[in-house]
This record gives structure tokens, C-alpha cells and sequence, in this order.
């Protein structure tokens, strides 16, 4: 695909990131000017969401392997069904930034040729219907909807879901609300049919499995999920990403401080306006230079949408620098993620009528 829409929109893309200051394209190098090549090549912009992880480098090379072989690489699964459940588990979340970019690739996409039948519209589709309804509730803790798809489409469905539940939690800290003009009225109409024509192009683009994912260095395939191991590119990308976000997490967070986020993960507070008192008093546990980090990591794997300003500015003052910043949160975000997938996981085990030896793990 040819830069020049990477190129035209980079400065804008880079306004839309809020706390931390990302590398510019013109001035990457090494691994960092890699992944914005490719992300220019096959995403066809410089996405903000992937991006904002650039002062981490094994953290944005983790992210686009992440985005890259599960939504856009080609496979079993079409990339409308993909981007529909982007959307999907984007509103769940209520992440508008990612609803609204993914939403206009899913208008987009309506009535462009493909290769298989799958320019369909969900609001009148019943299978992609059932899928916006799984990827909208995948998040919730139980009495999800039995999963509308074959064991098959695991690594490249589930795929999309866990990445989406990192990506929007990254967004809620590091993005601004939406990357369209205004709230309501025509410049945003015309902005979101614009955003829908472009989108729809650039996810209409073939890109080929596995070429990200020897961005990160090998990691044992047996530390990849269960439901990644059909698609080998997809096993490696979740395995190679999640070794390098523990290690960026174990780089900036003591150990008790990830303990505690991980046991508030299995075992989360409802999700009410007095989870906030139960997060502060969570807190307590750690010891007071501690807790401006607990308190990010800890708010962005469970209400991300809790993050504030002054928080951030805590973690400034308790000396973290943009690349603490996104480590902590990144790791925070695969964590909560990860256990979303493995819940999904057994859900479509519990609901396989015959399990083949993939599903008899």
C-alpha cells in the first residue's frame, strides 16, 4: 500500500495522544522505525492506539504484533467479522475512540468485493449480528453468550477480542475521546462518512500472516493461550508479546505491587461508583512510593476509565518517566485481557459437541 496517507496525517495522528510524548515518524530509528513501516504498509495510517507505546519499544513492537496478526493478517475469518467484532468489544468497553475508527471500518467495508461473502451489513446479518452480541459482552465476568463460531475461528476471533480488551484500556489512558470532530452535527457526519470511505479502503488491503512477528524474540509456544494454537502465526504473536510485556511489567512494577493487581483481577470488585473506595483501600497494602504505579496499573486492568490526570501526575512525581508509564499500563492491560481470554476459551470449549485434540486441553 502506498504511505502516502501515513505521511499526510502524521502530525495530526500524533495531537491525539495525550501523557506521554511518542516518537515522531520522521525521526524513528531501529525497531521503532520498523513497526511504523509496517504499520504505515499495512494499517495504511499511523495509528494513535499503537503508537502512544512507542517511548517502550518492546512494548510497541508487542502491541502492533498483537494488532497486526489478529485483525489484519489474512485467514479463515474475514476481515469485516473481525472489524465487527473490534467495534463490538469496543462499545462493551465503551472505548468511542476505537468505536469510532472501527465502526467506519465496518460501514466501509459494506458492499466492497471480496473473496468470500463477507461485505454483509451486521444490523441485518444474523451471524454477524451474534458476533457484535459475543464481542460486545466478552468482557463480562459470566453468563456470556455461548461463542456464534467454530473452534476454528478461535485464534483470529478470540484473537481480536483480547487485543481490543488491551487496546481499549491503553486508550482510555493514552488517547483523547474520539479522533472525529466534535460530539454531534454535520462536520462530524461528513467527518465520520469520510472516516468510513478511507477506513474501508485500507481494510480492504491483503496483508499476509507472520511478517511482525520476529519483531519480539521467541518465546516457548506452550506460554501461548490455548485458543491461539490453530493459527501458528497467532500462537507465536500472543506467546512473543506476552513474554515481553511480563518483562516490561517486572522491569517497573515490584512484585507485591503486580501481585496485588493480578489477585484484584481474579477477583474484581463490581464495577459501581464505590469501586473507588475499594481501589484506594486495595492501595493501602503497598508501601507509599508504591502506590502512584499501583494505582495506574491497578486502575487501567480494571477501570481504566478512572484514570486521571492527577494520577498521572502522581506517577510523574514518584519519577516515572513516558516509558514507565507505558510499561506499567501495558502490562496491566495484557493481564486483564489475557484472563478475558481464557475465559472465552473455555466458553467455546463448554459449547464444542466434538472437541477435536485442540480442544481437549
Amino acid at each position: 500500500m502506498d504511505r502516502w496517507l501515513a505521511r499526510a496525517t502524521s502530525r495530526t495522528m500524533l495531537t491525539h495522544i495525550r501523557h506521554v510524548t511518542p516518537v515522531p515518524p520522521n525521526t524513528a530509528t531501529g525497531a521503532v522505525a520498523e513497526v511504523y513501516r509496517q504499520l504505515a504498509t499495512d494499517f495504511g495510517v499511523y495509528a494513535p492506539p499503537v503508537m502512544l507505546h512507542s517511548p517502550a519499544p518492546e512494548a510497541l513492537r508487542a502491541c502492533w504484533t498483537l494488532l497486526r496478526e489478529t485483525l489484519l493478517a489474512d485467514g479463515l475469518v474475514s476481515r469485516r467479522a473481525k472489524e465487527v467484532v473490534a467495534e463490538a468489544v469496543s462499545l462493551g468497553n465503551r472505548c468511542p475512540y476505537c468505536v469510532d475508527v472501527h465502526g467506519a471500518a465496518v460501514t466501509g467495508l459494506v458492499g466492497r468485493p471480496g473473496r468470500r461473502p463477507v461485505n454483509r451489513d451486521p444490523a441485518t446479518d444474523p451471524e454477524l449480528t451474534a458476533l457484535a452480541e459475543w464481542g460486545r459482552r466478552s468482557g463480562e465476568p459470566a453468563d456470556r453468550p455461548t461463542p456464534p463460531f467454530p473452534l476454528a475461528y478461535a485464534p483470529e476471533l478470540i484473537g481480536v477480542a483480547v487485543v481490543f480488551h488491551y487496546l481499549n484500556r491503553m486508550v482510555h489512558v493514552f488517547l483523547q475521546e474520539s479522533p472525529l470532530p466534535g460530539t454531534t452535527g454535520p462536520v462530524r457526519k461528513v467527518a465520520s462518512q469520510i472516516a468510513s470511505r478511507v477506513m474501508g479502503g485500507l481494510a480492504g488491503v491483503r496483508v499476509p500472516p507472520g511478517r511482525s512477528v520476529d519483531l519480539l524474540p521467541p518465546a516457548p509456544i506452550p506460554a501461548a493461550p490455548g485458543w491461539s494454537l490453530g493459527q501458528p502465526h497467532i500462537a507465536a504473536a500472543m506467546a512473543r508479546s506476552a513474554g515481553a510485556l511480563h518483562a516490561a511489567g517486572a522491569q517497573v512494577l515490584p512484585k507485591r505491587t503486580r501481585a496485588l493487581v493480578l489477585a484484584t483481577l481474579a477477583d474484581p470488585p463490581a464495577p459501581t461508583l464505590a469501586a473507588g473506595t475499594f481501589f484506594d483501600a486495595a492501595l493501602t497494602a503497598l508501601p507509599p512510593d508504591e502506590r502512584p504505579l499501583g494505582r495506574l496499573a491497578l486502575l487501567t486492568a480494571l477501570a481504566p476509565y478512572r484514570v486521571t490526570a492527577g494520577d498521572i501526575a502522581a506517577c510523574r512525581v514518584a519519577g516515572a518517566d513516558d516509558a514507565t508509564l507505558v510499561r506499567t499500563a501495558a502490562w496491566a492491560s495484557l493481564s486483564a485481557a489475557r484472563l478475558i481470554g481464557a475465559g472465552l476459551d473455555n466458553d467455546l470449549i463448554a459449547h464444542t459437541d466434538d472437541p477435536g485434540p485442540e480442544a481437549k486441553r
